[in-house]
This record gives structure tokens, C-alpha cells and sequence, in this order.
């Protein structure tokens, strides 16, 4: 089999067999088939598409092009969550150990943002020396000894992904269906979780902008679980705005802290104890959604999930002195309000628009490499159906570069729709 021969059936609408999947994923996975072939084949997918088989294959081979793990003598039942991508999605610092306090094992492993949405290892990198590249008997000794682990992609867990992952980022091939889905699903399975719970973002700040294509996108995940003998349930949640206020790295784990201590915008709270609800639901430690939900609002409410995540942090080598007093983390030159310069009620704040502008301030990747910059992003402080007078504050730039500041500071105006009649407030999730 030649590479180019896979690239060309594809672009050419054709249907892979599982022996061309296996062999592409595989000689990318040794070193052999370049990243600029392979960036011709996403491009070719995202065009063309992949049938339900083909993407099973896909995301079966990306699965055992490393270890397996068998979480089932290492704990009774483990459970994990994933976020299809979003702006503001810092969900993961909250839900994982709320869930984790009320006595579920979860292990999870993340990714680095993709695009305009954010990701997941580069805000928990924002607190120094936590450590995201766990062995896996690291992490399946940190998953018994304290029943909560949130780590990398390790070398030997679903690398083919792991190389993939990045490329799309930088080759505008993040919103394909197929990629996503075994994307995600490569990394649950080889992770080792018997049941997941898939968070579907769906709206303008979303890789899937209508129902539609997040409905597609969940049940082709739930049914690549099912084969896999994994127990899958998603639930479809807005993202037409940016969950909560805080958008960049520093920014989204200082408001994680502060949920912890029963604080933060009540969309983020209310949408992080929905999730924690349905997670320990499918784990087996709640009879049902409502007793669910007060068993998640319980450790908030005690501190234990704030311990928690003090002890997943201490456990991967952060230093949890950032926790405790989160005036630690970094700060940027520049920090300013802008207000609004009319009034009337949001009819619209564009996830996307700001997700975007928070990658130029520097929080994201332009190009496969790049740095980050932990500190700079922005707080938007108001919500689609909120009124807002004249002159009271839209959202607060965080920069380290002036002409940045200006660029960002336009474009972010941009993503604010008025009406001067009253607008009703987004749903949180959509049934």
C-alpha cells in the first residue's frame, strides 16, 4: 500500500477498507508517512467524509496504535467525561472532582486546545509544575490510590491521536465529524474507562453549530462506544456563548477555584452540576438525576471537591499554593473594561468571535508549535438576555501586547448583538 494512493480514494469520494485505515494510521504512528500527506488526507475527509464503518475503523486503529488500559483491577467502575470543544469550557477543573468526592473513580485523559477553543492541558498547565505526561502505571496507580486523574496523552496511549490531534489544529480540519468522533472516542477507549459521558457542544462557539450535526456526532460516538463494549451517554449543551465569563488559561482555572468554593457564574455552576449529575448517575453511585445533583452540590458545598482537586494538583506536582491563593497566577501588562457605549438587551454574544480573538491575544496556537500565554484572555461579563445600560461593563482584556489589545478589543465589540426589545436567555443544554 502506498500513502498517496489512500489520500487519492479519498479525495475521490471513495470508501476506505479497514486494511487501508489500519495501514495509514499505523505508518503515520512509526514516522512513516509525513505530516504533509497526512494533512492532505484530513482535508480530503473533512470534504468528503466518512462512512459510520470507516470511522469505527478509524478510531479503532488510532485506539490500538498503543496500550490498552484495563481499569478493572485497578477499581470496580471508572468513569470519564470529554467536552466536544468549546469557549470558556473549563468544566473538566470542577466536574472531575466533584464526581471524584462523591466516591467515583474518574480518570480522564485531554487534549491541547484545537482552533479557537480552548484547551484543556494548557489551562491546567497554567499552575507550575503540574506534570501532564503520566505513565500509564502512573496513571493507573494515581486513579486506585486517590480515584481521580487528569493527565496528557502518554506515548504509549493512542499516540496515532495524539500526532493527529495536533496537525488539525493547524490545517483547518478541526470541524469534521469523522475526526472528531474518533478522535475523541480513540482516547476514551485507550484510556480504559468502562463508562463516558460525552458533553456535545452545539452552537456558534461550537464545532458543531446546529442540532442537527451534534445529534449526528453523538450518536455516532455512542455507537463507536457500544462496539467498543464502553457504556456512552451524551448530552447536547449551548455554546452560542462562552460557558461562563473567564476565556484563556489562568483566567478559566481562577474561575474553576472559585465554583469549588461554591462561587462563579451560575451558567458554569448550574452546567457543572448537570454533568456531575449524569456522570455519577452512569457510574452507579446516584439511583437518579435529582439525587445526583445533591450529591454533587453536597461537595461543593462541604469543600470536599475542592480538596479534591488540591489533591489531584499535589499528586501531579503542582503547586497547590496557586489554589490557595490564586492572585499568584500570572498577570498581563495590559488589563482593561471596556463598557458598553449604548443600551438595550443581548440578543447576541458570538463564542466564536471571542474564542478567536483570545487565540490572536496569544492563549491559543496560530501555528503547530506555538507558545502559549497562560495569563491573557478576557472576562465577559454579560450574558445573551441581559440588559445592559450605557456605559456598565461588556467584558475586561487581558493582554501583553498593546496592538494586540487594540485588534482584540474590536473585534470581541463585533461579537455583541443589541435589540431594543427583550431577548429570552439561551438554554444551558437541549433535550
Amino acid at each position: 500500500m502506498r500513502a498517496v494512493d489512500i489520500i487519492i480514494k479519498k479525495r475521490q469520494k471513495g470508501e476506505l477498507t479497514g486494511e487501508e485505515i489500519k495501514y495509514f494510521v499505523d505508518s503515520f504512528t512509526r514516522g512513516e508517512t509525513p505530516d504533509y500527506q497526512v494533512a492532505a488526507w484530513a482535508m480530503a475527509v473533512l470534504l468528503n467524509g466518512m462512512t459510520p464503518r470507516e470511522t469505527t475503523d478509524l478510531t479503532l486503529a488510532m485506539a490500538h496504535s498503543g496500550e490498552i488500559l484495563d481499569l478493572s483491577r485497578v477499581v470496580d467502575i471508572a468513569v470519564d467525561k470529554h467536552s466536544s470543544g468549546g469557549v470558556g469550557d473549563k468544566t473538566t477543573f470542577v466536574v472531575l472532582p466533584v464526581v471524584a468526592a462523591c466516591g467515583l473513580p474518574v480518570g480522564k485523559m485531554s487534549g491541547r486546545g484545537l482552533g479557537f477553543s480552548g484547551g484543556t492541558l494548557d489551562k491546567i498547565e497554567s499552575i507550575p509544575g503540574y506534570r501532564v505526561d503520566l505513565t500509564t502505571d502512573e496513571f493507573k496507580q494515581q486513579l486506585k490510590e486517590i480515584g481521580i486523574v487528569l493527565t496528557g496523552q502518554s506515548v504509549d496511549l493512542a499516540p496515532a491521536d495524539g500526532k493527529l490531534y495536533a496537525l488539525r489544529d493547524v490545517t483547518g480540519t478541526v470541524q469534521s465529524i469523522p475526526l472528531i468522533a474518533s478522535s475523541i472516542m480513540s482516547k476514551k477507549i485507550a484510556a480504559g474507562a468502562q463508562a463516558i459521558l460525552l458533553d456535545v457542544k452545539v452552537g456558534l462557539g461550537a464545532f458543531m453549530e446546529t442540532l442537527a450535526e451534534a445529534r449526528t456526532l453523538s450518536n455516532l460516538m455512542i455507537d463507536i462506544g457500544k462496539q467498543a463494549g464502553r457504556q456512552v451517554v451524551a448530552v447536547l449543551s449551548d455554546m452560542n456563548q462562552p460557558l461562563g465569563a473567564a476565556v484563556g488559561n489562568a483566567l478559566e482555572v481562577i474561575e474553576a477555584v472559585d465554583t469549588l468554593h461554591g462561587g462563579g457564574p451560575a451558567d458554569f455552576r448550574v452546567h457543572c452540576l448537570h454533568v456531575s449529575a449524569q456522570m455519577l448517575m452512569l457510574g452507579r453511585r446516584a439511583s437518579d438525576f435529582e439525587s445526583g445533583w445533591r450529591m454533587a452540590e453536597t461537595a461543593i458545598a462541604s469543600g470536599a471537591a475542592f480538596e479534591k482537586f488540591r489533591v489531584l494538583v499535589g499528586a501531579q506536582d503542582g503547586d497547590v499554593s496557586y489554589l490557595d491563593r490564586p492572585q499568584k497566577f500570572p498577570k498581563t501588562k495590559f488589563i482593561e473594561v471596556v463598557k458598553a457605549d449604548r443600551f438595550g438587551y443581548l440578543e447576541r454574544v458570538h463564542a466564536r468571535i471571542i474564542g478567536e480573538a483570545a487565540v490572536a491575544l496569544g492563549a491559543g496556537r496560530a501555528r503547530k508549535g506555538d507558545l502559549v500565554n497562560r495569563a491573557v484572555g478576557f472576562l465577559i461579563h454579560r450574558k445573551v438576555g441581559d440588559y445592559v445600560d450605557q456605559g456598565h461593563p461588556l467584558f475586561t482584556i487581558y493582554a501583553d501586547d498593546e496592538a494586540k489589545l487594540v485588534a482584540c478589543r474590536q473585534a470581541v465589540q463585533t461579537a455583541f448583538g443589541w435589540s431594543d426589545q427583550p431577548v429570552p436567555a439561551l438554554p444551558l443544554f437541549y433535550s
